[in-house]
């Protein structure tokens, strides 16, 4: 009688990956929390007016902590950390974790490396509404969001709804074609966002200013009504990392798994849509941080949905908070101007490894 040749293969090996997976993810953890706590304190400290960095972390002990400091800082600089840069840098880091773990979902269900949040035409029907917004001559201000927030938020999950809707008309597999109609109604919204910047005159350089993104215009306001729709949605998410990874095996296996493929096809679906339009809408268009930073971390720690997901999100705060700091340093230039100068090398180094499907 044969007899399967794993059945003699000793499982230390497969036990020895995991423990060195979990160590690489505690080093890994680490590095991260520490880069971002550095992160915090350089965005609070440098910009056109200078805060000494013990400055910086007195005003956070006091204000923040109720520890009671000496006060070796004038009041403007306390309002220039607490007011202008905190919720700034805040904002970074949450729009980073969610496009990171949007990244990460995204490439697990499409079983390919080189997909991001915006793969299926989410930026595509962002920008579409913000442009309309800008066309339209009405000011309407809730929370500090303006029309052009609202309408990129709505636009983004319009889009995602119709390629989904779309896509189970089709005759390929499901996830071919969603791929393909993502493609499609992402190059039509492109066509329409085309004719609003045709039609929208001196307001052109609005749309610009989006589709560029940015955090110049972040408030503890957005800040507050962003964070419960990102970080409830990347939660959601790891709390569905187990399917995440019986999918990331084809979706055969996933259903001898027990796994309820297009159920948890779909919520996933939803919940990685979900987090992208709130980041697009409180910060515009900011590209690869969702395709760089999950394969970063995939190539440390293997491709365990539980182990990506979480130093993803970590990973994602940290390099656009960074990323966010240069743009100030070189005068104020678009933070999707720098993270395109990172991502894009980043991408064609995926682009010539990538062969076929999903490569861990």
């Amino acid at each position: 009688m044969a007899t399967a040749p794993d059945a003699f293969v000793s499982p230390r090996p497969r036990v020895g990956r995991i423990v060195g997976a979990r160590g690489a993810a505690v080093r890994l953890a680490i590095v991260g929390g520490v880069a971002l706590a550095g992160a915090l304190v350089l965005g609070l400290a440098l910009g056109s007016v200078a805060v000494a960095p013990t400055d910086t972390i007195g005003i956070l002990a006091h204000r923040l902590l109720g520890l009671d400091v000496p006060i070796t800082w004038p009041a403007s600089a306390e309002t220039i950390v607490m007011d202008l840069r905190l919720p700034r840098v805040l904002t970074s880091m949450l729009v980073g974790m969610g496009l990171a773990v949007a990244g990460v979902t995204f490439q697990g269900l499409l079983r390919n490396p080189l997909a991001d949040p915006y793969v299926l035409g989410t930026a595509s029907g962002a920008a579409l509404g913000a442009a309309i917004a800008v066309l339209i001559p009405v000011h309407l201000v809730v929370l500090q969001f303006g029309l052009l927030h609202g309408f990129a938020f709505v636009g983004a999950l319009l889009s995602i709804t119709v390629v989904y809707r779309l896509s189970r008309l089709g005759g390929t597999s499901p996830m071919t074609s969603l791929l393909l109609t993502g493609y499609a109604v992402g190059s039509l919204l492109a066509a329409g966002l085309a004719m609003a910047m045709y039609l929208s005159g001196a307001a052109l350089r609005q749309i610009f200013d989006f589709l560029l993104g940015g955090f110049d215009g972040a408030t503890w306001q957005r800040l507050a009504a962003t964070l419960p729709l990102i970080v409830g949605g990347s939660i959601l998410i790891l709390l569905r990392a187990r399917s995440l990874n019986a999918m990331l095996l084809g979706e055969e296996a996933a259903t001898h798994l027990g796994i309820d493929v297009r159920r948890e096809r779909a919520i996933l679906l939803g919940l990685a849509s979900l987090v992208t339009a709130a980041a697009v809408a409180v910060s515009g268009l900011i590209g690869f941080i969702g395709l760089v930073v999950p394969h970063v971390v995939r190539l440390v720690v293997g491709p365990s949905a539980r182990l990506v997901l979480p130093l993803s999100a970590l990973g994602g705060a940290v390099l656009l908070a960074y990323a966010d700091i240069c743009a100030r340093m070189l005068g104020e230039i678009p933070v999707g101007v720098v993270t395109a100068v990172i991502g894009a090398p980043f991408f064609l180094l995926i682009l010539r490894r990538a062969r076929s499907g999903y490569e861990v």
